[in-house]
């Protein structure tokens, strides 16, 4: 009787550690950070191939209706990637494809007609096959709602071609996923996401940048729930909200892959206010190594936190901290923990991570080890209670 018990317990707790690391963790780089100065140069070195899941390079181009590159060293970044493999042979290398900066042409271009789709897909399976990748992301920031049905066409043509040539291979499937920004208009404008989620695998969704220096006032860069001072258009700038959208709109719960971003977006106070919704007159000050107005990498917010005054937002359960005119909010160790909570109560796929490269990496500025918010959702979510 007492060895049924201690069986059936070890087979209790081999269920709870499958449910445990059937989540995904989808960590982002991206190619520029390999050109930061110092401390803040990131290179695949740099990776902990036992933290994430899938590592997604960000981004390639798109070059005469083909797949670009991303650098002129891609090459060794994917050796480098593959390498890492070594070490956790269940981890999944994928290329991202677009981003904001490319704009929409190029995927314009390729989804012209059916011929131009299948040059294009052609070209992703040579490249995801020379470079030894395990998929691709695509990442279209829509802005042209007639560009709504070409996304979905062009989805739909790489599945069924990562499909065809699993068969013809013999070999596991291509993963496909897609990333979407988490704005209620941007999804209504650009996404089908019923027929979308057929063809991709899961969706990185980009439940971040919902406040930033675009704004007039103060905003937190990713709260979980909306203020009690929210109305309108703004009661929808929260994860909450935008989860439950998604899910409304036709993605399945399991494929969506709820994103935390390891940077903050910051302010330039307008006044001697610094609560939230305090007014701002623009972004704060450039980072030290990021040097873009309006954001910090979190390793340059635990900088800044030295001498700043950092308050908790209850009701949207993240901090912000000020110093002078300069306002940030952004991510730590408490709220990431929280977000994952969140995460499997509404019963999602994973989470997805950006990124890698803005994340206390070198375990050099925070004390608080190497990747602390990573590792802080990867203990979460390991979690089998």
């Amino acid at each position: 009787m007492g060895q049924v018990t201690v069986w059936t317990g070890c087979f209790v707790a081999l269920i709870f550690l499958q449910f445990a690391s059937a989540y995904k963790l989808v960590c982002f780089f991206t190619h520029w950070s390999q050109f930061r100065e110092s401390t803040g140069r990131f290179v695949p070195a740099n990776i902990d191939p036992n933290l994430c899941t899938h590592i997604i390079y960000a981004f390639t181009n798109i070059k005469a209706n083909e797949i670009g590159s991303a650098e002129w060293n891609d090459a060794s970044v994917y050796r480098e990637l593959n390498g890492l493999k070594s070490r956790n042979p269940n981890l999944k290398i994928l290329l991202s494809i677009g981003g904001y900066n490319l704009g929409s042409e190029p995927f314009r271009n390729v989804t012209e007609s059916a011929a131009t789709r299948s040059k294009f897909a052609r070209s992703v399976i040579l490249s995801v096959q020379r470079n030894n990748c395990d998929g691709i992301d695509i990442a279209w920031h829509i802005s042209e709602q007639s560009d709504k049905h070409r996304l979905t066409e062009l989805l739909q043509d790489l599945d069924s071609l990562f499909k065809r040539e699993a068969r013809k291979q013999r070999k596991e499937k291509l993963i496909l996923s897609v990333s979407i920004p988490a704005g209620k208009e941007a999804i209504d404008k650009g996404y089908d996401i019923q027929k979308i989620s057929e063809y991709v695998d899961f969706i990185n969704f980009q439940t971040y940048d919902f406040h930033g220096s675009w704004e007039s006032h103060t905003g937190h860069v990713s709260p979980l729930q909306k203020s009690s001072s929210d109305s309108g258009s703004a009661s929808s700038y929260n994860v909450d909200f935008a989860v439950k959208y998604l899910k409304e709109m036709g993605a399945p719960e399991e494929k969506i892959i709820m994103g935390i971003s390891t940077y903050g977006r910051s302010f330039t106070l307008a006044s001697r206010q610094s609560l939230l919704g305090a007014p701002a007159s623009g972004g704060g000050s450039a980072g030290a190594f990021t040097k873009a107005s309006g954001m910090l990498a979190y390793y340059e917010i635990c900088g800044f936190n030295h001498g700043a005054i950092k308050r908790w937002i209850d009701e949207q359960a993240v901090p912000y901290s000020y110093k002078g005119n300069q306002w940030v909010g952004y991510e730590d160790v408490k709220s990431v923990k929280i977000k994952v909570q969140y995460m499997k109560a509404n019963n999602l796929g994973g989470i997805t991570v950006w990124a890698l490269d803005l994340d206390d990496f070198s375990g050099s500025f925070c004390n608080q080890g190497k990747y602390p918010l990573l590792d802080a959702i990867k203990k979460e979510m390991d979690k089998t209670i």
